[in-house]
């Protein structure tokens, strides 16, 4: 009978891989092809807030197409979760648009144990409305931030029935969708509407933790955990416990719901070229027994800013100068678009951007699912997080120089009140990531209102971090960085006028193109701010601007960022292909010319 049993679920799990395949037409990456239909992306999603029952509930779900008003009279057929309906790897390829929503069906049961049943998404471009047997579980709006549901209520024995109907306007509506366009040319791509993170579920005890705010403090030696409780009771503590491997480090105790400080002696500092985390565990505890657990992990380190000798403001990293240099990373797939095809994926970029000898990635009006800020944590990789853009109604005109100005106040209050929302949600779910040490809200006034305002708010929302009020927009003097863009030269805002109140930094620059036939997203009308024949062309002209942004270090400049990481749809001005096929040139060439930026000749006799 067992044999019998295990033949039924074999044959069952191969007809629903049977079910699907990745819709063909464009190039795909090397991972395209290990996507499993019966369990894609299966990784733990959350790796700083870990606990052990939970259940993966990616997979083959029911989709359906309607019109905005209209309920599914059946089924289209059936999309891998969690790739866009748009993406080749979703086995759908199909628009969406503003007058028509799409429909996901699937059914589940809890995670093992006894307890509450959170439901959890990674995220959802744009608004989601949740049913858990017919009943509403909740709506949530944001297409970049995670968001959750107790659906413990809703709940039945056996199998439970999920539905999420998604509305996505792309750039009709006032949400926040960075480079997504219904119309993809230029530097704008493929729509994505739906569910691109992971989905699923997990047992927690009645009282458990929400969450957690870390904030470390060198100068102090000190981390502050802030948590948000839910059902906790008097007397309840929260117990904290740091590890360096299996040493324990440091413990304490706080009231439940109260900001607990735990003491790290001798703290190790996390750096590019020493990225050590700590391991945390956290606990309620009741009477002397914990009655939720999860495990998490920290870093020590700290971003600031500081004069140097000729009072020429500079970024630091752990009290010391530190030159900030990476690839603009728009993070787009040709086969999952905004979703890696797989962990290994997700990694790839990463590790490659760290191989090519940089220390720091742009996050380009785009986030990322939680285990690419740990891969970011453990490798060692700076990011800088930009919001995503939307609602581009503000218009802006450039001055002589480098500063602009509004002309056109077209944002509504309606799109106020969305940018607001998500950016706080974003920076609260990402706030623990050590790896991200600047925030960008706005990029080339893309949509940019109330600078000061915006800039002052999310400095006072995480005064731990540097704030970049707008990376190549309409600057005023507000936050901590001024940040310059420049195609395809590398040059800089006058250190000596702009570099005593503000760090002065180059946030975009060369963008060299190179199509390589077999591995672009289309053969003919690609571009790049300069385009090549050959990569020894590129190379040379590369490698001339590195020689040139020593002198920029030199003379002041703190940071800068290249495009890009990888070509993106039509453009071919990234470092790598498309379809992570083809490096343009080899990784240690690049790693080499690289390694002169760090040195400390260049600000000698600096500080």
């Amino acid at each position: 009978m067992k044999k019998l049993m295990l033949f039924f679920l074999a044959a069952g799990m191969a007809a629903q891989a049977q079910e699907w395949k990745p819709v063909p037409g464009k190039i795909s990456t090397p991972w395209a092809a290990k996507v499993d239909p019966r369990a894609p992306l299966p990784e733990y999603p959350r790796p700083q807030f870990v606990r052990s029952q939970w259940k993966n509930l990616n997979g083959l779900w029911d989709y359906a197409i309607t019109p905005s008003s209209a309920t599914p009279q059946g089924w289209a057929g059936k999309i891998l979760v969690p790739f866009a309906v748009e993406s080749s790897l979703s086995g759908v390829g199909r628009r969406v648009g503003k007058d028509s929503v799409l429909w996901y069906h699937t059914t589940f049961t809890p995670a093992a144990g006894k307890g509450k049943t959170l439901l959890h998404f990674g995220a959802v471009d744009w608004r989601a409305e949740v049913m858990v047997n017919d009943k509403p579980a909740g709506i949530h709006e944001g297409g970049y931030d995670p968001f959750t549901f107790d659906v413990t209520p809703h709940l039945r024995k056996g199998a439970n029935k999920l539905v999420v109907k998604v509305y996505d306007p792309v750039d009709g509506g006032p949400q926040p969708r960075g480079k997504q366009v219904n119309r993809p040319e230029g530097i704008w791509y493929t729509p994505v509407t739906g569910i691109w993170q992971t989905v699923w579920v997990e047992t927690v005890p009645e009282t458990y933790i929400a969450s957690v705010k870390q904030t470390p403090d060198i100068d102090a030696g000190t981390l502050t955990v802030t948590p948000v409780l839910q059902n906790s009771r008097p007397g309840d503590q929260l117990r904290l416990i740091a590890w360096d491997g299996a040493t324990k480090v440091a413990e304490t105790s706080a009231p439940a719901g109260e900001k607990a400080v735990l003491r790290i002696p001798s703290a190790k500092l996390w750096s590019p070229a020493s990225p050590f985390l700590y391991d945390l565990q956290l606990q309620v505890v009741r009477g002397g027994k914990a009655v939720d657990t999860v495990r998490s992990y920290f870093a020590m380190r700290k971003i600031s800013m500081g004069r140097d000798k000729a009072g020429i403001q500079r970024m630091l990293l752990n009290n010391k100068f530190l030159f900030q240099f990476g690839p603009l990373d728009q993070g787009w797939w040709p086969d999952g678009l905004y979703t890696a095809p797989t962990d290994e994926a997700l990694l790839f970029d990463v590790e490659k951007t760290r191989d090519m000898g940089f220390n720091m990635i742009r996050k380009h009006v785009k986030t990322e699912p939680a285990r690419w800020y740990y891969h970011c944590d453990r490798l060692g990789m700076l990011v800088w997080q930009d919001m995503p853009s939307g609602d581009l109604g503000n218009r802006w005109e450039q001055r002589p120089g480098i500063v602009g100005r509004q002309t056109d106040k077209a944002r509504t209050a309606e799109s106020e009140n969305i940018y607001r929302k998500e950016w706080k949600a974003i920076m609260e779910a990402l706030h623990n990531a050590p790896s991200i040490v600047v925030w960008v809200p706005f990029n080339e006034a893309w949509g940019q209102f109330k600078t000061k305002d915006i800039t002052e708010w999310t400095m006072q929302h995480d005064p731990s971090r540097l704030v970049n009020s707008a990376s190549g927009g309409n600057f005023e003097k507000t936050g901590h960085i001024i940040d310059l863009h420049n195609y395809p030269d590398p040059v800089m805002p006058d250190a000596n006028i702009y570099g005593r109140d503000q760090i002065v930094v180059l946030g975009e620059y060369g963008g060299l193109g190179l199509p390589v036939d077999g591995h672009v997203w289309q053969q003919k009308d690609n571009w790049g701010y300069q385009t090549f024949k050959t990569p020894q062309e590129l190379f040379k002209r590369y490698s001339e601007y590195i020689d040139r942004m020593k002198t920029l270090i030199s003379q002041g400049l703190s940071a800068a960022v290249y495009t890009q990481t990888t070509d993106v749809e039509i453009e071919t001005n990234g470092l790598i292909t498309y379809d992570r096929k083809v490096f343009k040139n080899p990784v240690e060439s690049f790693y080499r010319v690289h390694q002169g930026l760090y040195g400390p000749e260049l600000v000698k006799d600096k500080f």
